[in-house]
């Protein structure tokens, strides 16, 4: 007797969780809220993510949280530390050398914090990266860390130092926040840091800050402006700050940790974030470009192989797509008749199961981060309940590196299927009817968007390299003592590239998919205004004399022959477009050409088909040159693809471009002004997204949209009508 297996019948309208939207969504709203309040207090247990990026993208300030215990904890390291040496003990990095050099004493315990000073601020810094001139790094690329780095390596560094574990006395912690009250920001060197042990040569250099080191440099009032550049000595001077000087196991407890590289890969893991959901709303708006049967959305796809990122994907795209005219294939009743393609291509149709990995890989990467934000990683470690100290290896960053490979391998395949719709809806073989290159004018003399094909190539391909493990790479390195080290920093550099390079993707991708749609509006609504005057002009054809049925029936033979037609010479310019289009007449006609009566002559049908032509061009362009001054497309889009179009065209004013009319040339400046605007080259308008996706304002506009939604509706476009009356060939 055979089994039944149960049953999974679900509607389009079921609420399914979003987990990684959700904590996006989350992490975006702490962001917000931090920036609103001004500043984040830390305890050494509770720090996140989005709190690393308020402090160090937007100046946030940090307050040691109240906490009456937090001063005795500290207290408590040092003192147990002291009473091992009292006792005469021998404790690396206090009375010992470091490293393979461990096997060395001394009872200069302040030189010898000074001599691990001395050792590990040995990277390269160039007169550019310590240069005010506007001309540093003309020609040799920075080889310091982003301000923003570092600030965030300061933050992860104090909170670990006042889990009372690290005998560090509290005037040092409050000095490194000192550094951050002042907007005194280290020089850091990029290159140097194997991350094990610990991130010793980027860290040494925010301790010879707060050291007053006369040749470590610092930026200072990099927040309001260009920042001035000085010595560490002079900055503190000015700013009232009295040096530090560096006790017992102060330098090694400041330096030996993974806060340089938990601090890149946290700022990487919240953009990734980011980007994740906003591939999410670019699937549905490349969809909707291309008019996509968007039956692999469906939930029962994904309840069907539920893994819980397919799950989320599917319906983080019907929720972005709900209300949508520009796409179909979740209704109740399908049109299993319809002409083209059965189903959509790999890049839209699998794009759930394409995603559902990544986003469970990168809840799984900040999982792993939040934990490494909130440990202690140096090295002794204090036990001041056992009053002991225990040797061990906590600054190897290697759940760091496994972090941000795994954040760094999501990008990548974000990236390629985002280049595959992109490439989809630029290319007029595959795109549905839509012209080729995206142009609006006339495709012969206008090349439009082919730029961006190429250029989107060429980001997947280096995203493709950046992809590539950093893990494998690891050499043996201080006399074979760091013979495994985690290469955390390194991993988290390529994890930033990474980010950069998608979100260049990112703002092809939204600008290619804004002109989709634009044109996917225009071409349709253009089809919706020629039914009137051609049903005008059939009856001028076969007369009004003929029963309803036939001229029901040749009608509607005639119109899907003339939309098909229209769609299928996209390729065409204009008048050749509207030549071929009108054909369709003539192919109607001798369909049914035994009911059509005698009084027409083909004569008569040559000269109702010139006039159609006619028609057809005078009206396309009138409506074009409408269109594109004044475009009705969001009034078609779903509702979340509408926020981000609206976003750009109204917000960012970046325009539908309308073809080779909009390219600048040397002339009068009047001629470089359109519709009061200026003329740009398409690079221009592209990289006015681009700085959008990486300042946050882009994030913000979808962030908006998911609180409204609490990213739980269902589709909602599945009873929505679609504009005009059939689905386009091709």
């Amino acid at each position: 007797m055979g089994s039944t297996s149960p049953s999974l019948a679900f509607d389009v309208h079921h609420v399914w969780p979003t987990p990684h939207a959700q904590q996006t969504l989350k992490s975006w709203s702490k962001l917000d809220q931090h920036v609103s309040t001004g500043f984040i207090a830390i305890d050494g247990h509770s720090l996140d993510v989005a709190s690393v990026a308020a402090v160090a993208r937007f100046g946030v300030g940090v307050a040691l949280k109240a906490d009456s215990g937090m001063d005795e904890r500290i207290e408590a390291s040092v003192d147990t530390l002291q009473g091992y040496l009292s006792n005469g003990y021998y404790l690396y990095g206090v009375n010992t050398g470091f490293g393979g050099s461990a096997d060395t004493r001394t009872e200069d315990l302040y030189g010898l914090q000074r001599a691990l000073m001395q050792h590990t601020q040995s990277a390269i810094l160039t007169r550019e990266d310590k240069s005010e001139s506007p001309d540093s790094h003309e020609y040799l690329e920075s080889h310091s860390m982003p301000s923003a780095w570092t600030r965030a390596m300061i933050l992860i560094r104090c909170n670990a130092n006042i889990r009372g574990h690290s005998a560090m006395t509290r005037n040092v912690v409050d000095a490194m926040i000192q550094l951050l009250e002042h907007d005194i920001v280290p020089i850091v060197p990029l290159r140097g840091s194997i991350s094990a042990s610990g991130d010793l040569m980027p860290l040494s250099y925010i301790a010879g800050a707060i050291q007053g080191n006369p040749d470590v440099y610092v930026r200072v009032g990099g927040r309001k402006g260009p920042p001035r550049i000085m010595s560490a000595q002079e900055a503190l001077e000015k700013a009232s700050i009295t040096p530090i000087v560096l006790g017992p196991k102060e330098g090694l407890s400041l330096i030996n940790g993974t806060a340089a590289a938990a601090a890149v890969a946290s700022l990487g893991c919240y953009e990734a974030n980011q980007l994740a959901v906003v591939s999410q709303v670019l699937t549905a708006l490349s969809s909707e470009a291309l008019y996509a049967n968007n039956e692999w959305a469906h939930p029962f796809i994904a309840a069907a192989r539920p893994h819980q990122g397919q799950i989320e994907a599917a319906q983080n795209i019907r929720t972005f797509l709900r209300g949508s005219k520009l796409s179909y294939g979740l209704e109740e009743t399908k049109d299993r008749f319809s002409s083209g393609l059965a189903q959509e291509r790999y890049a839209l149709r699998s794009a759930p199961q394409w995603l559902s990995p990544q986003l469970e890989d990168l809840l799984s990467a900040e999982k792993q981060l939040q934990t490494e934000l909130n440990s202690t990683s140096d090295n002794p470690v204090v036990n001041i309940a056992d009053n002991d100290i225990h040797c061990g290896a906590n600054f190897q960053a290697a759940a760091v590196t496994s972090a941000t490979e795994k954040i760094r391998l999501a990008l990548q395949s974000m990236g390629k299927m985002l280049f595959s719709q992109t490439s989809e809806m630029i290319n007029h073989d595959l795109s549905n009817g839509l012209p080729p290159n995206l142009a609006a004018d006339d495709p012969s003399l206008s090349f439009c968007l082919k730029g961006i094909d190429v250029n989107t190539a060429a980001y997947t391909s280096e995203l493709g390299f950046l992809a590539n493990p950093v893990s494998n790479h690891v050499q043996s390195a201080e006399m074979h003592n760091q013979a495994i080290n985690s290469l955390g920093l390194l991993s988290a550099r390529q994890t930033m590239a990474a980010v950069e390079v998608l979100s260049m993707i990112v703002a092809n991708c939204l600008y290619t998919g804004c002109q989709g749609v634009d044109l996917r509006t225009l071409h349709r609504t253009f089809i919706a205004s020629m039914e009137a005057p051609a049903r005008q002009l059939l009856s001028s054809l076969v007369g009004d004399d003929q029963d309803v049925a036939f001229q029901a029936d040749f009608f509607r033979d005639f119109w899907r022959l003339f939309e098909e037609s229209w769609y299928e010479s996209a390729a065409y310019d204009a008048a050749e477009r509207a030549e071929q289009a009108a054909q369709a007449l003539v192919t109607a006609a001798m369909a049914r050409a035994g009911r059509i009566p005698a009084t027409v002559s083909l004569a008569k049908l040559a000269d109702v088909t010139k006039s159609f032509e006619s028609l057809i061009l005078q009206s396309y362009i009138n409506h074009r040159d409408d269109f594109v001054k004044q475009p009705t497309t969001s009034e078609y889009l779903g509702e979340g693809t509408k926020a981000i179009y609206r976003f750009v065209r109204e917000t960012l004013g970046v325009p539908m471009h309308r073809g080779l009319v909009e390219h600048p040339i040397a002339a009068d400046r009047s001629v470089n002004v359109i519709d009061g605007r200026p003329k740009k080259t398409i690079g221009s308008w592209v990289s006015i997204i681009y700085e959008a996706v990486r300042d946050g304002s882009l994030y913000a506009e979808v962030f908006r949209y998911l609180q409204g939604t609490d990213i739980t509706p269902g589709s909602g476009n599945e009873s929505s009508p679609v504009l005009g009356a059939q689905k386009p060939a091709n």
